[in-house]
């Protein structure tokens, strides 16, 4: 039996629209299966056929696919030999593994506050963190919109006098030397194929990190990937090395190389991770790839959509392209004015009855456990809390229809509505 609602007085039928749901079609399954015949699973040529369209995607010169964005940030961290006693500074308000990836490395974080009204880091805040100790300062591109790089290299270039990098001849401490300032690193988790003044992500920042899980817009089921901008004096292929090194046990061949006759020896010569992606992982994003222009012109659709209501109801909204900035339209963040954090849970729950799926991106970092056993108060970061009490966001995927569309607006109209 269909379940009815009443929407606008009228009665509809009810949807059940999921927040989010990957767009896996039949290019991605039908690849999936020729890897599976082939014998040929884990890291392979499939993957690095990823890596180079990547590559040739972000414009840079490399990208390593790895398993995850949290190892890729992580792996950046370490190519670039920060660790204990290094300062890194990040968002309060953005995911756990922007922060937790530099915590791994031993490093430690420094929270800045977001702007006011706007989910972006508070660039004179940022300013003022900067010491000694700092290394490196974590931009996140949220909802896929492109971070103010120009303002953070403008302040990382204007504290050089501070940065100290680290001594020696490793690849880090070359690294830090080369580049003489606080390093620069992009959480690109949601801005794959988004740019900002005719730059592509992945060429803006040092170094970028990006997350292919099942819920962004481009998935490889779980994976991420690493890529940087050249660095004068540093040999790209030595980094391309160090990242595999780092991501396969710190063996010297993977098992690809090791096929070949009499090469089946290796020696093991870091102690390290296991990350790798595998051409199971690489195949869907091969046939992604393919789609991945059409998938992005959908979402700008169904923003253009979202856009329209929200300006009609004076809701207020992330503004996803702009004269300078071309988002990849990865989430809908949409804040109701004047209600609280109580109240934004009512209308999640009214618009969850009504068969609409919906989510908070984020709950600021210091407000959550693991950062209030390390003396984080949300108290200090004002400004992420105001813009987390009353945030909603909307499904933004490309399973959603036009109808799927219509059905979210009409209901997120009545509900909201009723509020303002």
């Amino acid at each position: 039996m269909l379940e009815t609602v009443i929407c606008g007085g009228n009665e509809i039928i009810k949807k059940n629209i999921p927040f989010g749901s990957p767009d896996i079609s039949d290019l991605e399954i039908n690849e999936v299966v020729e890897v599976l015949k082939s014998g040929w699973i884990t890291t392979g040529s499939r993957t690095k056929e990823l890596e180079r369209r990547l590559a040739k995607f972000c414009n840079t010169s490399k990208v390593v696919c790895l398993n995850s964005a949290t190892a890729a940030e992580e792996l950046n961290f370490r190519i670039c030999g920060i660790g204990p006693d290094d300062e890194i500074v990040v968002p309060a308000y953005t995911y756990t593994a922007t922060a937790s990836a530099a915590i791994h490395c031993g490093a430690k974080v420094v929270f800045v506050d977001s702007q006011k009204d706007n989910c972006e880091m508070d660039y004179d805040k940022l300013a003022e963190a900067i010491t000694e100790k700092t290394k490196a300062v974590v931009a996140v591109d949220i909802g896929g919109i492109v971070a103010d790089y120009d303002r953070i290299f403008e302040i990382v270039v204007s504290k050089k006098q501070l940065f100290r990098a680290k001594e020696g001849n490793d690849l880090g401490a070359r690294i830090q030397q080369a580049i003489g300032r606080v390093l620069v690193f992009a959480d690109g988790a949601h801005s794959l194929g988004a740019s900002r003044n005719g730059k592509m992500v992945g060429e803006i920042a040092d170094f970028t990190d990006f997350s292919f899980h099942a819920v962004k817009n481009f998935t490889t089921a779980e994976g991420g990937a690493s890529t940087w901008r050249d660095i004068t004096g540093i040999d790209n292929e030595e980094m391309y090395k160090q990242y595999q090194l780092y991501s396969l046990h710190g063996q010297s061949k993977d098992a690809l190389a090791k096929t070949q006759i009499g090469v089946w020896e290796y020696d093991i010569v870091g102690p390290w991770y296991k990350c790798n992606m595998t051409d199971i992982m690489a195949a869907i994003g091969l046939r992604q790839l393919d789609r991945y222009p059409g998938i992005l012109e959908r979402r700008k659709e169904i923003i253009s959509k979202y856009d329209k209501v929200c300006d009609e109801l004076g809701v207020s909204h992330l503004i996803h392209f702009s004269g300078e900035s071309i988002s990849s339209g990865h989430l809908y963040l949409t804040r109701i004015p004047g209600v609280t954090d109580e109240t934004r849970r009512e209308i999640i729950i009214k618009l969850a009855e009504r068969g609409v799926s919906t989510n908070v991106h984020y709950k600021p970092l210091p407000m959550m456990t693991a950062y209030k056993e390390m003396g984080w108060r949300i108290d200090e970061f004002p400004n992420a809390y105001a813009y987390y009490e009353n945030l909603i966001t909307l499904p933004l995927h490309t399973k959603l229809s036009d109808e799927d569309i219509q059905y979210i607006v009409e209901n997120f109209r009545d509900i909201v509505k009723a509020y303002l």
